[in-house]
């Protein structure tokens, strides 16, 4: 697992979560935040893997890091 540090401005625990509420939550928590922040999102749902890369491209953000431990994905989201 990645180190949740303070290197992160948002940190969002989405492994509960079931496919499409991974992404609806990063869309809400990257609207509030502003540009040069950073979102780290952990999900468990394998549709988040095409899911969130997905939408980080379509909207033009960063997407700094994606991995897999012990099927939780991590995500690191820059909004730009």
């Amino acid at each position: 697992m990645i180190n949740l540090s303070n290197e992160y401005d948002v940190i969002l625990d989405a492994r509960e979560d079931r496919c499409p509420m991974p992404l609806l939550k990063a869309k809400m928590a990257l609207s509030k935040m502003v540009i040069g922040e950073r979102l780290c999102i952990m999900a468990s749902d394998s549709g988040s893997l095409k899911d969130i890369p997905q939408y980080v491209s379509l909207v033009g953000f960063s997407l700094l890091l994606t991995c897999e431990d012990d099927d939780i994905y991590t995500f690191v989201i820059q909004k730009s």
